[in-house]
């Protein structure tokens, strides 16, 4: 990506900053909050806001904050017209990063019993991502301008989440919690030697 190019996690921010403005620490937060969409690391919540203003699709002004003065940054002109072009173009699947599906393809490598106890730890993790969800469901009430939108997001967040909850209880019925006897544990098999080497 160029420095002067909008990402997807560019125009995340310039949708997250929204109308009312927002420093990088609330981008922070609301981004953890939801925590199944927080896919970018920490310091670019710092970072890309900073980016963005330098390219003039942000503005960037001092408010005074709990200990010293904090960056707020709201959109400008050119932010909102590149969200609106953004809006008309087409729409794809982003690309699943998936770590319950990569152990899962991987299964034969490490053995079925691992690959099921590794997998049914998820059960917390979901448990955890609901609860913040129905948080995130109860505070859409906060922000009526967008609060229509926000459970349309949150109700399919349920649904990919309760999809893991289910892939869970198939792991569980269908693959083995028995170590299989030593000689038929998963492993590489190296091509016999060939004659002469």
């Amino acid at each position: 990506m160029s420095s002067d190019e909008l990402s997807l996690f560019s125009y995340e921010i310039l949708g997250l900053v929204g109308r009312d403005g927002a420093g990088a620490h609330d981008l922070l937060r609301m981004a953890r909050r939801g925590r199944i969409l927080d896919w970018a690391g920490e310091s670019q919540y710092y970072t890309e806001p900073k980016r963005l203003a330098g390219l003039g699709y942000l503005e960037a002004h001092s408010e005074p904050g709990r200990t010293r003065a904090r960056t707020v940054y709201t959109l400008t002109g050119r932010g909102l017209e590149a969200l609106r072009a953004y809006a008309e173009t087409p729409v794809e699947l982003t690309p699943l990063k998936s770590e319950p599906l990569l152990r899962l393809l991987f299964a034969d490598l490490v053995g079925e019993p691992t690959t099921r106890r590794s997998l049914l730890t998820l059960r917390e993790d979901i448990a955890d991502v609901l609860e913040r969800l129905e948080e995130a469901e109860a505070s859409a009430a906060a922000l009526p301008h967008r609060s229509k939108y926000l459970l349309m997001v949150t109700a399919f967040l349920r649904r990919y989440v309760e999809l893991h909850r289910d892939l869970v209880d198939e792991v569980e019925r269908e693959l083995s919690a028995e170590e299989p006897p030593l000689r038929q544990r998963p492993g590489l098999s190296r091509p016999a030697d060939r004659p002469g080497r």
